[in-house]
């Protein structure tokens, strides 16, 4: 199978997951029971569609062999009699026959939303929600998502684990929460769907600066959250954020796969028709109700999306919104964006002051973007060694190949003759 052939069947699995698993755990209620067997179903789909070809129905597919995974598994468990009865009292007579893999009929629903409030159960600690909702809703894998928890692979699979385990305890229902629990899980929502936009934007490892079926995906799911609950700010805050941000995706490396920075990027290519609509919805967003953090981090996107070029960018609103936004929800990324923020308005030494105050914050510590900001102050002010060595530092700390490539070309350039 060709190299594009291969891309699809990963894309679709990607994008059929979360529907086979809502798909199962509607139907039988047994949420770690069905993850199990539809990851079952997923890993015999990547090894025998790129071999024997996509079936018609791949979602079908996919759920005759989940469903088939899952009554192996409750006939070991020696529970099956019990199952049925739970079921024949919870659902109609068709309930008991399985789709055909060529009979398979769109959902009456989507229930990928309901996933994730279930993912963010309250019995689930707040960052276990968050990685189990990355595998289970964002398709993404247990070494991604350790890699945005900053902690080893052994200890986020265990996590994960307990998580599932936790949900069945709780005797949660395949349903939408309650109107007093929405809002603590709505904000764990939608940190899960900014955590898969940005591993899309911006990927932790490997060969590509992006990976664009992440991104369509978080946007494509905060846009179903948005129609579900438009009067929620921040849920519009963080659409038009994606929005804003993805508008540059074409402008962000070259036709070498090159890292391309935003104050050198080619402004016309980026996307107007997103542009358009993100700027449009944070500011109807604005002007209604509390202002939350992804509101303020959009309002900033568009400030860069929407200046004609580089040079001619507001730095001194952004400054201003960045220094709210760090009042309103503390984070070290957040004072490292306002150091940028501040040399740009009163110069490099400004901002280099201001990253020294995150050097003693552990967050920090292997976080390469801290050496990559100082480096570039650094190089502005003309201390060229100091900035080559933290260049060549931020370089050994990341993991993507193509900024690892930018930085040591940054660095090499500064090398003495």
């Amino acid at each position: 199978m060709e190299g594009n052939e291969e891309y699809r069947v990963e894309d679709l699995l990607r994008e059929l997951a979360p529907q086979v698993l809502g798909f199962l755990a509607r139907r039988h209620g047994q949420f770690d029971a069905c993850e199990d067997a539809v990851q079952e179903a997923l890993l015999a789909a990547a090894t025998q569609w790129p071999v024997d070809g996509v079936p018609t129905n791949p979602r079908g597919w996919l759920i005759t062999v989940a469903t088939r995974r899952l009554t192996d598994l409750f006939r070991s468990e020696n529970a099956r009699r019990r199952r049925e009865d739970t079921v024949a009292a919870m659902a109609g007579a068709e309930e008991f026959v399985a789709p055909g893999a060529d009979q398979d009929q769109p959902p009456e629903s989507d229930d990928t939303l309901t996933l994730l409030f279930l993912c963010c159960h309250p019995a689930v600690t707040p960052a276990s929600q968050v990685a189990l909702t990355l595998r289970a809703v964002g398709g993404l894998t247990t070494a991604e998502i350790a890699k945005a928890f900053m902690v080893p692979d052994a200890t986020m699979a265990p996590r994960i684990s307990r998580a599932k385990k936790s949900i069945k305890a709780a005797g949660s229902r395949f349903a939408m929460p309650p109107e007093e629990e929405r809002a603590d899980r709505l904000r764990v929502v939608l940190q899960v769907l900014y955590l898969i936009f940005n591993e899309g934007y911006t990927a932790s490892s490997g060969a590509d600066l992006q990976r664009v079926e992440l991104t369509a995906e978080a946007i494509r799911l905060t846009r179903l959250l948005y129609q579900l609950l438009p009067d929620e700010g921040e849920v519009a805050g963080l659409l038009a954020l994606m929005l804003l941000t993805d508008s540059r995706r074409l402008a962000r490396s070259g036709p070498d796969g090159s890292l391309i920075p935003i104050d050198e990027q080619d402004c016309s290519v980026w996307l107007r028709e997103p542009i358009a609509e993100g700027a449009a919805l944070i500011l109807r967003t604005l002007a209604h109700g509390e202002v939350g953090p992804y509101q303020l981090q959009a309002a900033i996107a568009a400030i860069h999306a929407e200046a004609p070029s580089a040079d001619d960018t507001d730095w001194p609103q952004i400054l201003a919104l960045y220094l709210l936004l760090e009042k309103i929800s503390p984070n070290p990324m957040i004072t490292l964006n306002r150091a940028i923020a501040l040399a740009e308005v009163e110069g490099a030494q400004a901002g280099l002051d201001l990253l020294a105050t995150l050097d003693d914050d552990h967050r920090m510590t292997d976080n390469h973007r801290l050496d990559s900001v100082r480096a570039h102050l650094l190089e502005r002010l003309g201390r060229l060694p100091e900035a080559r060595e933290h260049y060549l530092a931020a370089a050994r700390r990341t993991t993507s190949l193509p900024e690892q490539r930018y930085l040591t070309t940054k660095a090499a350039g500064l090398s003495l003759p």
